[in-house]
């Protein structure tokens, strides 16, 4: 076998590759007689048919299992002689193949790009400060309390308000014309949850039971109904029933009522304790994210075009199912796809470049996931679902979720590893927000 090796580009190389003669021959006898074992042709006993015949009814058949014989065995032949680990599927040209002549073919594919650790240690990130203060724990005790409401009728004369629940039949109308899917009798509306068209809660404010009213609003310029978006809408509201939400008092006796709690001291500082950890995972998770950025940024690494082809896919798949989830139509995607097609680009070039990056750190400083490392998270999956370790683990079983999970360990040690080095400045909410919008 004859290999030669061009570098189309600096991440793109392409065998060429030929194959002599003699083992062409044999590739062909081989496949024949293999043939001739098994089959029976008319006129002959089963594995007695001379090989003239069999070549006569089974030659193209044969011809494709030798090229597919022939590429497969000296395209991995010759990756082993140049020392080439391909990244991506090679595309794969050949000449005819005949039985007494070499066999010529080629395989462009694309390697794995080298990575250059120019600044792994002092990496400069931002983190939010970590505020926690009675304001918090006052306005989760408030939402708290909403939750646990009672709708009562307001029994004093006087108009709707916002923050009241209004019962009210309307009908919406459009160029004149009946808005389809825009009426309802008796739906309950909690004035000020903006959960209407902008402007229609506030005109449905200042009525009074049994009054009738005619609201004029616009439909936002993004809508979701393109059709609708922008036009203004007349509504024909009649009030039926006016309440309000009559909320607990903040005591004991609330606090005990809501778990383990012997009094409000108690429940008020679980929500601490609770939001203490929910923000500092929210804050760590942020400070990694931040941290692998600027790891990109200060390291980049040249993006093999097929990977980006294919983790660009993956991206607009997930976008299409998360529209479908949303009950968005099938011809919104190629719009959302085109509009959001650079954003898509960048994120996969990023998400490749941190592999790679997290990859060859791991590697150099030996932080490559281990058994022990997966036995640890898999117990503490098992601690956070309540899932007995042994389901756990088997639905870890597979390969493909094993490797998953050994990239995720492998990236939160890199990620450690790199914080322990990094330089760090604590910043305010307001200031990370600032700089979110240059």
């Amino acid at each position: 076998m004859k290999t030669n090796l061009e570098s189309v580009s600096t991440l793109e190389r392409k065998l060429n590759i030929q194959v002599p003669a003699a083992e062409v021959q044999e590739a062909f006898d081989r496949a024949f007689k293999g043939i001739q074992k098994h089959v029976a042709v008319k006129g002959f006993r089963k594995g007695k048919a001379p090989l003239s015949a069999i070549k006569s009814i089974y030659g193209d058949k044969v011809r494709q299992d030798v090229v597919q014989d022939l590429i497969q065995t000296n395209y991995a032949t010759a990756l082993k002689e140049h020392s080439l680990d391909p990244i991506s599927y090679p595309t794969i040209e050949f000449d005819p193949v005949e039985d007494d002549k070499d066999f010529a073919f080629s395989a462009e594919f694309e390697v794995r790009p080298k990575v250059s650790l120019k600044k792994i240690e002092g990496l400069e990130v931002k983190r939010e400060k970590l505020v926690l203060d009675d304001a918090l724990v006052d306005a989760t005790l408030e939402d708290i309390r909403k939750g646990r409401s009672e709708t009562v009728p307001v029994l004093e004369d006087r108009p709707a308000q916002m923050g009241d629940v209004a019962l009210i039949d309307f009908k919406g109308f459009v160029d004149g014309k009946e808005l389809e899917n825009g009426a309802a009798e008796g739906h309950q509306l909690d004035l000020g949850s903006n959960s209407f068209i902008p402007g229609f809660e506030e005109g449905v404010v200042g009525m009074k039971p049994g009054q009738s009213k005619k609201i004029q609003v616009s439909f936002p310029e993004k809508y979701h109904a393109t059709e609708l978006a922008g036009k203004p809408v007349e509504f024909e509201v009649a009030m039926k029933e006016l309440k309000k939400k009559s909320l607990p008092e903040l005591n004991d006796e609330f606090a005990k009522g809501l778990g383990p709690y012997e009094n409000m001291e108690a429940l008020r500082k679980a929500i601490r304790d609770d939001f203490e950890q929910r923000e500092g995972k929210r804050v760590a998770d942020d400070l990694k994210n931040r941290l692998m950025k600027v790891l990109v940024d200060s390291n980049p690494v040249e993006v093999p075009k097929s990977l980006l082809t294919e983790q660009k896919k993956a991206l607009v798949e997930d976008m299409k199912k998360r529209m479908q989830q949303q009950g968005m139509a099938e011809e919104q995607y190629g719009e959302y796809e085109n509009k959001w097609n650079a954003d898509f680009e960048s994120t996969a070039s990023y998400m490749i470049q941190s592999s790679f990056l997290v990859d060859t750190i791991a590697q150099e400083h030996e932080l490559k996931a281990n058994k022990a490392d997966l036995e640890k998270k898999l117990q503490e999956y098992a601690q956070q679902t309540g899932i007995e370790l042994a389901r756990i683990k088997d639905f870890y079983g597979e390969q493909e979720k094993q490797s998953r999970l050994a990239y995720q360990v492998t990236e939160e040690k890199v990620l450690e590893f790199l914080i322990s080095k990094a330089k760090i400045k604590d910043v305010t909410k307001e200031e990370l927000a600032k700089e979110e919008e240059k």
